[in-house]
């Protein structure tokens, strides 16, 4: 075989040859990767609690005690359409980092062609035919390429965290409106007691009437009690409706054929959570860690800016065969070989890569104060939640001593009244306050809880950063049944 270098071919190959050694100092263009600095408080300003954080597990809506808001939140992670978004995000970000990674490689072609040649006038046709294999790759001296790579699988990091996020918000989203489905199930249920209660003072006063000892004023009075109790209901059924709905909404389902079991907040308890130290929080929530891969995706986007101001070096090679006869085409006199090398500069181009690189450092820039600001406002809103929770839990203890003493004044307020030592309207006003009472210890129970959701959020949820696996709720539906399938039929053939 025959091997010829093309023309011109050698001088380029010497002038590639020397810029390498002329820029071998400078062989990558590297940008620092140096995390930006954040102020980060030593402690909480509202927390009692000091030290490292307890283990907030992944699955930390089980500590709520409650199986069903458990089953409820798997099907969520499994339904939810958001989430499903999300993980179609990152399929898409893994192919765009398989595709950038091709740009390491050379690339190798097929070619081959035949042809007839047929004169028109006089004379014999003539017949070629040619094979061509051929390569061609880009020397990366100055990690344009690698720079490439990495900011996609920066962007894959940055799309896996947000799926995190996705995952996070939706799961808090679903037990915060477990909750409040929870809550309004037990303020119907005080509602209806309060109208059964004012309906028995009714019946009292209407005896009394009869006797003589109570007004029609009275009695209008406690009827206009008892209406107003009942007009109370129609709304509360209402809000728990829209809350029922929207919880179906996220778990993926149609509302008019969703309904749950448990009925009031008796069947969750209150989980205690340490909130730790405000340095853990940088690595615990996966939105910072998103940002934070955001801005190394841009990092490396400023190395392949910088690195496309400089030379290009491409290595090309072919071998084949060519000849006039199809039979002969493998014969050694019609094999060849050609190797060449090029090197382009970017001599005049009117600035544009100046100015692409001018822009991803700009880009970089507004990243990293993101990035802060991503970090100041994790920190306030744990900060924010801790300071919630300490003002719910001062006023549920003031308010369970108020709702003490009016069960205690309504009580006496009707027995002195069977007796004739209060008049109706006492009993009205001890009725209304006790109601009222009530109703507000029940909101401050749920607020609590939610709060409580907030602060596992706020923390990360218990989410650890695991790599790229992929676990079975971040498969599409289709994946898993199939998966499944497959299982089974695993399994029945092992039986």
């Amino acid at each position: 075989m025959r091997v010829n270098l093309k023309r011109g071919a050698a001088p380029i190959l010497l002038a590639a040859i020397a810029s390498a050694g002329l820029f071998g100092c400078a062989s990558k263009v590297v940008v620092p990767e140096a995390a930006p600095l954040v102020d980060v408080p030593a402690s909480w300003t509202n927390s009692a609690k000091r030290g490292l954080s307890d283990r907030i597990d992944a699955d930390w809506w089980k500590r709520f005690g409650s199986a069903e808001l458990t089953e409820l939140v798997a099907a969520g992670q499994g339904g939810n359409l958001d989430l499903g978004a999300a993980r179609a995000r990152v399929r898409q970000a893994e192919a765009q980092a398989k595709i950038a990674g091709v740009q390491l490689l050379p690339t190798v072609d097929l070619s081959t062609g035949a042809s007839r040649d047929v004169p028109i006038g006089s004379g014999s046709g003539s017949t070629s035919a040619n094979v061509w294999l051929s390569t061609a790759y880009e020397v990366d001296f100055w990690g344009k390429n690698e720079a490439n790579v990495k900011s996609v699988d920066a962007s894959l990091k940055a799309n896996r965290y947000d799926r995190q996020t996705v995952a996070l918000t939706t799961t808090s989203a679903i037990v915060s409106v477990y909750l409040q489905v929870l809550s309004l199930n037990d303020r119907l249920d005080i509602a209806r007691e309060h109208v059964a209660n004012a309906e028995k003072v009714l019946a009292l006063v209407g005896a009394q009437r009869e006797a003589g000892s109570a007004s029609p004023l009275d009695l209008a009075r406690q009827r206009s009690a008892v209406a107003g109790l009942k007009a109370a209901i129609p709304d509360l059924q209402q809000q728990a409706r829209e809350a029922m709905s929207a919880l179906a909404i996220l778990l993926g389902r149609s509302p008019q054929t969703f309904s749950i079991e448990n009925h009031g907040l008796d069947s969750v308890v209150l989980p205690d959570v340490t909130p730790g130290l405000p340095s853990e929080l940088l690595v615990r929530r996966p939105d910072i860690l998103r940002a934070e891969a955001v801005l190394e995706s841009a990092n490396a986007d400023v190395a392949a800016a910088r690195a496309a101001l400089f030379p290009r070096i491409r290595m090309t090679s072919a071998a084949g065969a060519q000849s006039n006869a199809l039979l002969a085409l493998f014969n050694g006199p019609n094999l060849l070989a050609t190797v060449g090398a090029s090197l382009v500069a970017p001599i005049f181009d009117g600035g544009r890569l100046r100015s692409e690189r001018d822009l991803a450092i700009a880009r970089k820039q507004e990243l990293v104060q993101v990035y802060r600001a991503t970090v100041v406002a994790a920190l306030s809103e744990v900060d924010l939640v801790l300071g919630q929770i300490r003002t719910i839990d001062e006023q549920r203890r003031l308010k369970a001593t108020e709702m003490e003493q009016a069960r205690i004044a309504n009580d006496l307020a009707q027995i002195r009244y069977k007796v004739g030592a209060e008049d109706l309207m006492t009993v009205l006003d001890t009725q209304r306050a006790m109601s009222d009472v009530q109703n507000e210890l029940g909101m401050l129970k749920l607020k609590r809880l939610q709060a409580t959701v907030s602060l596992f959020k706020a923390l990360g949820g218990g989410w650890k950063d695991e790599g790229p696996k992929e676990t079975p709720a971040d498969k599409d539906p289709g994946e898993r049944r199939e998966q499944a399938r497959q299982g089974g039929e695993g399994r029945g053939g092992k039986g």
